[in-house]
């Protein structure tokens, strides 16, 4: 009788995690839109002339609102918000993190335009339709700063200030790092120095188990079935503090095939840390910020403390208190504080 009741149980313990598996997997390819709806409407966006105040842009969106448009740009198209005039006006591009889009970016985009800077926010590497590489080696920290460089390069911008959170403040790190030339102010929002940030993630046991969820993000095929599973309703749970707008995009973009493994691939290919790159020169003398919530979920005090030393040029940091979704919050108060850094660069 034991012996039958263990084989039994051997063999629930087998066939158990599979069931479970296929119906997880049943489930998420069901929630999928294989009608592409969202790559067919970033499709019929107009292409960016050059000209921020072209007519094919201009009537793309009302005055109050950032245009939508595709930005052709290292051998992909980004789609992205833009706003702002042409001419001389300094130029501010904004990189959102995962799981979300440039949407995140709406509160901040006109109140830059207004106080006269040109904007633009592009839909990065993975959540653009029009560069969505197969290959997850695509997705290296140097891959996406070449995005930030060339979408730069096509809006004619030589030098630019430049704003990031999450994955978009990693990948904003390592543009400081290494084109320090071509950025006049830097503020990263939640992500710290990709140094420091790897040295807890080494030795910090609090940072150790704030980044417990790599281990999952990393696993190929699991988290994607996950978060699509139920119609997309554990990513739907990341969204609960944003607006409806954001939400339906965010949801439009990840419903669609592939769109999830994309921007997965960035932590597949994270190399330990967030922009961890060990070629890479650690100290900046570039004018950074540094916006933080002390509720944040992703990122301990220790590697905030410890990027100070590696600022060799004037530094301010700001302690919120605040999750991680410091956009959704508190973006007036991000909004008044990134006006006065970039005003005094």
């Amino acid at each position: 009788m034991a012996k039958r009741t263990l084989k039994w149980l051997g063999i629930t313990l087998v066939v158990l995690p599979v069931v479970v598996l296929t119906i997880v997997g049943i489930g998420s390819s069901l929630s999928l839109d294989r009608d592409y709806n969202h790559t067919n409407e970033t499709a019929a966006l107009p292409l960016f002339s050059g000209e921020f105040a072209s007519s094919s842009v201009a009537s793309s969106s009302p005055s109050s609102a950032p245009a939508l448009v595709r930005i052709q740009a290292n051998g992909f198209e980004f789609r992205a918000r833009i706003a702002g005039s042409g001419g001389d006006a300094p130029t501010v591009i904004l990189l959102h993190g995962f799981p979300v889009t440039s949407a995140m970016w709406e509160p901040m985009i006109m109140p830059l335009v207004d106080a006269g800077y040109r904007v633009i926010a592009p839909d990065q590497r993975g959540y653009s339709p029009g560069a969505r590489p197969e290959e997850a080696g695509a997705y290296a920290i140097g891959e996406l700063v070449s995005d930030v460089v060339a979408i730069a390069d096509a809006v004619g911008a030589e030098t630019f200030h430049l704003i990031g959170h999450d994955w978009g403040s990693a990948v904003g790190w390592s543009t400081v790092l290494s084109h320090p030339d071509r950025v006049l102010s830097w503020t990263g929002l939640s992500i710290a120095h990709p140094t420091a940030f790897f040295y807890a993630l080494e030795n910090d046991p609090d940072q150790q188990s704030r980044s417990g969820y790599f281990a999952l993000f990393t696993m190929p095929w699991v988290p994607e079935a996950l978060f699509t599973f139920n119609n997309l309703v554990v990513l739907k749970a990341f969204y609960s503090a944003m607006g409806p707008l954001e939400q339906e995009e965010y949801q439009a973009v990840f419903a669609e095939p592939r769109a999830l493994t994309s921007a997965l691939n960035w932590y597949r290919e994270m190399d330990g840390g967030f922009g961890r790159d060990p070629q890479m020169v650690n100290e900046t003398n570039t004018p950074t910020l540094f916006i933080w919530g002390n509720r944040d979920e992703a990122v301990g005090r220790s590697a905030i403390q410890s990027q100070k030393r590696y600022m060799t040029g004037p530094y301010r940091e700001i302690e919120l208190d605040a999750d991680h979704w410091l956009m959704s919050t508190h973006a007036d108060e991000i909004t008044s504080a990134v006006l006065e850094h970039l005003n005094a660069n």
